[in-house]
């Protein structure tokens, strides 16, 4: 039988798991509200709770709808659906994906035929964030302890330490989109035998920039206007029309 990433018995081992994951946030929603009701807490505050917090759902599951859809290309629906839906990130899950691809000698824009290939990308997608689930219970407490006494003996010394890890959070990701800058200055014999252009390389590069231009507007934006809204789907807004943008940079560059 040929491997098909779209295959049904896939689609129905996905199900199974992110039927089992709604399951249990079906069971909290259920005890949360039992508890709300012990304590007295109004009903009015317990359904305007209930409702801002799907409104608000919706940001983050629009930036996760479209890492299914950009990843389906090669992947099918059901490996990306999973990996978006249970425990993952899409900036780690995307990065690991196309990564994984490129090192087996495909693209992200050519589906998977080898069963072989699929399994290697699904481990890579998945070996990942399984380390944060096993780290996190030994290691964050031991961990925030040593954040509350850094900060109790330099506050200012703190913020910089918090600062620096979260741009050394970033610095990864932007090596990823720069890595490819120096084909500009490979020779003309490289980049037919690797079946690139020149300027290809500036694609993702272009793509971020407008990604960060949408982001700076909408947050500019929100603060004029004070409407909250804004920012809560300003990552959605700027990431579905940052890969929109790609496709002029295509067209232009290659």
């Amino acid at each position: 039988m040929d491997f098909n990433v779209n295959h049904p018995i896939i689609f129905v081992i996905v199900a199974l798991i992110v039927l089992v994951v709604l399951g249990q946030s079906v069971y909290f929603l259920y005890k949360a509200l039992k508890r709300a009701k012990a304590i007295g807490m109004n009903k009015s505050v317990v359904k305007k709770t209930i409702t801002s917090s799907a409104t608000f759902t919706i940001a983050p599951a629009i930036s996760i709808l479209v890492g299914v859809i950009s990843l389906s290309a090669a992947l099918g629906i059901p490996l990306p659906w999973l990996r978006l839906s249970v425990v993952g990130s899409l900036s780690y899950e995307t990065v690991a994906a196309g990564t994984t691809l490129k090192a087996l000698g495909l693209t992200t824009g050519n589906q998977v035929t080898s069963a072989s290939a699929f399994v290697t990308v699904a481990f890579v997608m998945t070996i990942g964030i399984m380390l944060g689930l096993i780290l996190i219970p030994l290691l964050t407490k031991k961990i925030q302890n040593g954040m509350i006494k850094l900060e109790n003996r330099d506050k200012r010394w703190m913020e910089i330490f918090n600062n620096a890890m979260f741009l050394g959070m970033i610095s990864a990701f932007l090596g990823f989109v720069f890595c490819d800058v120096t084909n500009l200055f490979r020779s003309n014999e490289w980049l037919v035998a690797n079946g690139v252009t020149r300027t290809s390389c500036l694609i993702p590069v272009c793509v971020m920039f407008t990604s960060a231009i949408v982001m700076v507007i909408l947050g500019l934006l929100s603060k004029k206007t004070k409407q909250r809204w804004i920012t809560d789907y300003a990552l959605p807004i700027s990431l579905i029309l940052g890969m929109a943008s790609a496709i002029p940079f295509t067209m232009w560059l290659g």
